[in-house]
């Protein structure tokens, strides 16, 4: 009996793309060059961010994008691969260091913006101030749909700082008071996170008299540090809320040393009007020429006399 030629077989043959691990393997196995070396051309080229923020921003137009004048961070990228952006401001005579931070929690839109507008603010007001400008520090979180609180890990990042006891505290806070919310997770460990990993070395790396976080949407200010808070901002008036295992506050002003103005906007989807949000920044610049010392010298920030508005 003759015997039928066996049937093909229906396994289709491996992908040229599926042989590229193992082909780049081979490569830095026999070259000595780095798996991460050799994908590099294959990864994502930095878009520009301001379409991203015109898109996604309230009260963000190109224009003001445009004049921000980002660069991309040193290092800084988020969990994604997102490029953390900066905008450093500098008096020529600058003696005083303040970091702005927004969008540390990805869903309040507001205070990304607010630190952009901000930034026009910095460029047209004399004073002797260097700025750091870090518009959004979470921009996996702010450019989700939804837009989320956490990082691209589920991380609060405004719990995943190192505060003493850590460990101990940070766990049994989110446990036992918020009940595991999973917005407000402070992550496995501290700085687990590239994003808070990345401004707490940024701390370190430009040592600022004053940090200004940028949050939404409860209203008030806040205050963490070793000098006297300022009583309001614009609409916003002082109230301490208290603090939280590994937040910046706790962090920066009560374990740092460095004062924490914590601005929280009234909404987290829309700015203040143009004249609040110059109000709080010449009342800000006013408290910083009262209380805010530099680290070296004993120069005081330059007040700005300007009218009030609204």
């Amino acid at each position: 009996m003759t015997r039928r030629p066996a049937a093909a077989s229906s396994e289709r043959p491996p992908r040229p793309w599926c042989r590229l691990p193992v082909a780049l393997a081979l490569l830095a196995a026999l070259g000595g060059t780095s798996l991460a070396a050799l994908a590099q051309p294959f990864a994502k080229a930095p878009a520009d961010p301001c379409i991203e923020f015109v898109a996604r921003l309230p009260n963000v137009k190109a224009a003001l994008c445009r004049a921000a004048q980002l660069k991309p961070t040193s290092g800084g990228v988020s969990v994604q691969g997102r490029t953390l952006y900066q905008r450093d401001v500098m008096a020529p005579d600058a003696k005083v260091r303040v970091l702005v931070v927004g969008a540390m929690h990805g869903d309040e839109l507001s205070s990304a913006a607010v630190a952009l507008h901000w930034i026009q603010r910095a460029v047209e007001t004399p004073s002797n101030v260097h700025w750091r400008f870090i518009p959004a520090l979470n921009p996996d979180g702010l450019m989700a749909r939804p837009a989320k609180r956490v990082n691209a890990r589920g991380v609060d990042l405004n719990r995943n700082f190192p505060t003493p006891n850590w460990t101990r505290d940070a766990k049994i806070y989110w446990e036992q008071r918020t009940q595991k919310d999973p917005r407000r997770w402070p992550g496995p460990k501290p700085l687990s996170e590239p994003e808070s990993k990345f401004f707490h070395e940024e701390m370190e790396r430009f040592q600022p008299d004053l940090i200004v976080s940028i949050h939404a949407p409860y209203g008030v200010l806040d205050f963490d540090g070793p000098t006297v808070p300022p009583a309001r901002l614009g609409r916003l008036y002082l109230d301490q809320v208290g603090i939280f295992p590994g937040s910046l506050g706790n962090y920066g002003g009560v374990h740092k040393g460095m004062p924490v103005v914590t601005i929280e906007l009234p909404s987290a989807i829309r700015t203040p009007l143009d004249a609040e949000m110059r109000q709080m920044w010449l009342d800000l610049l006013r408290w910083m020429s009262e209380r805010v010392i530099p680290t070296e010298g004993d120069a005081k920030v330059v007040p700005v006399k300007v009218k009030k508005t609204g």
